[in-house]
């Protein structure tokens, strides 16, 4: 079976629910069940349950289970919550009945449900068609919270519709689930039970007053008359909050009336609970399986499922689920509290064989569709929609402080400090590693050139924004570190870098991507026309040449535009470089060519795709534009940056970056997530590049757009910058961030923060900077 989407699988899904041993239908017939089912159905995904306990010892829970709440415990649903964030879950399914959870109607489960920020299916076991006020306000919310509702009969689904106003394209009709098993001659289990040569009736679960089962031993007098070898099995242990609360006062009444009607000898109490095995053999023994219930607004039954897919014969009460499931004859229905009517129907089906063998085979072939792997592929469809609803409507939940703070009118003056502290921590005295767990270095994954050029890149900046001594020699030795690290990845012989380093120090590759390469141009590019270092920019310059001579032959637009942006920065410094000048012309050439070739209609772009790192082309040739002094080339940069913002606007005009599940494709569909840190990036540098140049507002109002996209005005409300640590979260999926803290995202970030800073203090006037709050609204139509 397939567990995918969007070419990911799915990691990791909980259950929250009643689990074995604890006696409980939901436990027994269903939670259970389907947690196995789906473990084996999609051995790639690891499945585990939370469970709820009625009493304070808990129970002797298999290793599936991997925490415990106490229902009445409201703290233990905020820890269960953390558990999932932190035990990075992709998906929670939720068996709902409101008597499992504390608090009044269930209430304490919202507070569980309200702080994940993962994707929530909710599986109904109970849905009312007259709740009370407060189990009316805790579905509602349960309905907000949930991604995606299930419910196992027809009826369900119309009540959440009509009741509860939740549209059907948001609900799944799932029935409940079954086991497999054959199609079998009742005698074949009788001799294990001692009623061989008998005819045999049997209600299962647990025993309680609501089950009815007084009228079924009633019948028994006017049965006996029909059919004197007939043995009616009670099968099932006495629900636990009734022997609690009431002992065995229900059974003992049960025992008495069968005593005082003389059909002791032919009621069999086995006062149990069993395991699957034994329930099978014991329904695969009954010839007519009885639910005799009284309760008719009962929308689900475990044990109901369990005996018509096992090809019983079936008698109930015109309960909701019955009358639904046993329809089209798969079914006798009696009215509620009628012995003489149970009676009649079960001296009719033996007496008519055939009746009652044609009512066991529509059954049984009707439940196929209801087997555990078939349910388990319905859940997992259901779960995919879940994530995939994510993708189209996220759900914002603000729930970080740094966007609200802007909301009310905070300025730029309050843009969060530089924090060099998760920089320093990925840096070791190799460089800096690549990826992060959480925050903590990963020294497995290594090291990439691409990641101590962007490094470096910072590290100029921060260099121009702090003149404190003891400040400047921290990020000179960080600058060498870095710049020292390029000098090793750079192969003579081939003119190029390589990009991946393992923790040992070796080469993973035998040549970097032509990207990589031309992202330590542009950084050594920059070092040459920023540093004020002599012995930085002495080595730079040796290998900046001797790059650039292998950058003509590239094909990557994209290190076509950062070669461009490294010559843009060397040429401040040495703009008589003939050799530089003559390269950043010929790819700036290139990079116009493409757009004139692919631009149309609805796009105005460089290539057929929009991929990553996009703000980076047109920013590279606007830069190089004014070197050309090319009015043509010069309003294509704009126009593609124009176009990039427009397409980059989410439904509420937040930043909303092309998803690296995907990208778009021309005329495709664009991936909304993920969302990765690099766009917003190189889309603030973009936008201050040009605002930099015309003074324009609008640009400084896109570029703030951008960065406030880092501190949760995004898809999700939630801020990726740490500010703990000062690093920054690896990107947005359609439910929850990414929490670790890589290289990449912590550089983009920070590099974004620094020219935030040093557009508000040094590089425009200072009534020209508008604050935050104000760029938080719609942005204009571009053009305007």
């Amino acid at each position: 079976m397939m567990n995918n989407l969007n070419g990911n699988t799915f990691r990791k899904i909980a259950f929250i629910g009643n689990y074995v041993p604890r006696q409980c239908g939901i436990a027994t017939f269903f939670t259970t069940d389907l947690c196995e089912a789906m473990a084996a159905g999609y051995p790639e995904t690891e499945f585990f349950a939370i469970a709820m306990n009625d009493r304070a010892c808990g129970y002797d829970y298999p290793a599936r289970v991997r925490f415990e709440i106490q229902q009445d415990e409201l703290p233990m649903y905020h820890s269960a919550a953390d558990f999932l964030e932190i035990f990075d879950v992709d998906l929670v399914c939720l068996q709902h009945e409101f008597g499992i959870f504390g608090g009044r109607a269930g209430r304490h489960v919202l507070a569980l449900l309200e702080d994940l920020h993962i994707s929530i299916v909710t599986t109904l076991h109970t849905v009312l068609a007259k709740p009370d006020v407060e189990q009316k306000s805790v579905m509602d919310r349960l309905i907000q919270l949930s991604d995606r509702m299930v419910v196992m009969s027809r009826r369900g689904s119309g009540y959440l519709q009509e009741i509860y106003g939740l549209p059907e394209e948001r609900i799944d009709l799932i029935p409940h689930g079954i086991h497999d098993v054959p199609f079998m001659d009742p005698n074949f289990y009788k001799d294990r039970f001692q009623v061989e040569g008998k005819k045999v009736l049997l209600t299962f679960g647990l025993v309680s007053p609501n089950k009815g089962i007084e009228y079924g031993i009633q019948a028994l007098p006017e049965i006996l008359k029909h059919i004197p070898d007939f043995v009616y099995i009670i099968l099932g242990a006495t629900h636990p909050n009734i022997k609690r609360d009431d002992g065995e006062q229900y059974r003992h009444s049960l025992e008495q009336l069968a005593v005082d009607l003389g059909v002791s000898e032919n009621v069999q109490f086995h006062d149990r609970y069993v395991s699957l095995d034994e329930l099978i053999q014991y329904i695969g023994a009954a010839d007519v399986y009885l639910t005799p219930y009284l309760n008719p607004a009962q929308i689900v039954s475990g044990t109901l499922a369990y005996s018509a897919g096992a090809g019983k014969a079936v008698i109930s009460t015109p309960y909701w689920y019955a009358e639904e499931l046993l329809a089209d004859g798969r079914g006798e229905i009696v009215p509620f509290r009628d012995s003489q009517a149970i009676a009649k129907v079960v001296v009719d089906l033996f007496h008519n064989e055939m009746q009652r063998h044609a009512m066991r085979k529509r059954a049984y072939l009707y439940t196929r569709d209801m087997i555990w792997p078939k349910i388990a592929q319905d859940y997992m469809d259901s779960f995919t929609r879940a994530i995939s609803g994510r993708t189209d409507s996220p759900k914002n939940t603000r729930s970080y402080a740094l966007i609200h703070q802007m909301e009310n009118g905070e300025s730029l003056d309050r843009l969060p400090p530089l924090n060099l502290n998760h920089l320093k921590r990925m840096t070791d005295d190799t460089g800096i590693l690549q990826h992060a767990i959480f925050d903590l270095p990963n020294y497995r994954e290594g090291y990439t050139t691409d990641d101590n050029a962007r490094a470096l890149l910072l590290t100029l900046l921060f260099s121009r924004m702090n003149r404190d001594n003891e400040a400047a020699v921290e990020l000179s030795e960080l600058s060498a570190r870095y710049l020292a690290f390029l000098w090793y990845a750079f192969d003579e012989q081939r003119g190029r870098f390589h990009n991946f380093m393992g923790f040992n120090r070796s080469w993973l590759d035998e040549v970097g991507s032509e990207d990589s390469s031309c992202r330590t141009i542009w950084s050594l590019g920059a070092v040459l026309g920023q540093s004020e270092d002599e012995n930085l920019v002495g080595a730079a310059a040796r290998l900046f040449h001797q790059a650039l001579l292998a950058v003509l032959d590239f094909s990557s637009p994209r290190a076509w535009s950062y070669a461009l942006l490294g010559i843009h920065e060397y040429l401040r410094r040495y703009p008589g470089d003939r050799a530089a000048l003559s390269t950043g012309k010929s790819l700036a050439w290139k990079l116009a060519d493409l757009y004139r070739d692919t631009c149309g209609p609805g796009w105005h772009w460089f290539e057929d795709t929009l991929a990553y790192d996009n703000a980076v082309l047109p920013h590279a040739l606007y830069c190089f534009s004014q070197q050309l002094a090319d009015p043509e080339i010069h309003q294509i940069s704009l126009d593609a940056l124009h176009w990039l913002l427009e397409v980059q606007s989410g439904p509420d005009g937040c930043f909303c970056p092309i998803g690296s599940q995907g990208f778009y494709q021309r005329d495709g569909t664009r991936a909304r997530f993920d969302q990765q840190p690099i766009e917003a990036w190189a889309t603030v540098s973009a936008c201050l590049e040009v605002y930099r140049s015309t003074g324009e507002a609008f640009w400084l109002q896109e570029a703030q757009r951008a960065f406030s996209w880092f501190l949760g005005r995004n898809d999700l409300g939630q801020s990726l910058y740490d500010v703990h640590t000062g690093g920054c979260r690896d990107g947005l999926h359609p439910e929850r961030m990414n929490h670790n803290q890589g290289a990449e995202s912590t550089l983009g970030f920070l590099t974004s923060l620094a020219e935030m800073h040093l557009v508000q203090t040094s590089l425009v006037p200072r009534h020209e900077v508008r604050h935050l709050s104000q760029a938080l609204s719609a942005p204009p139509a571009l053009g305007d």
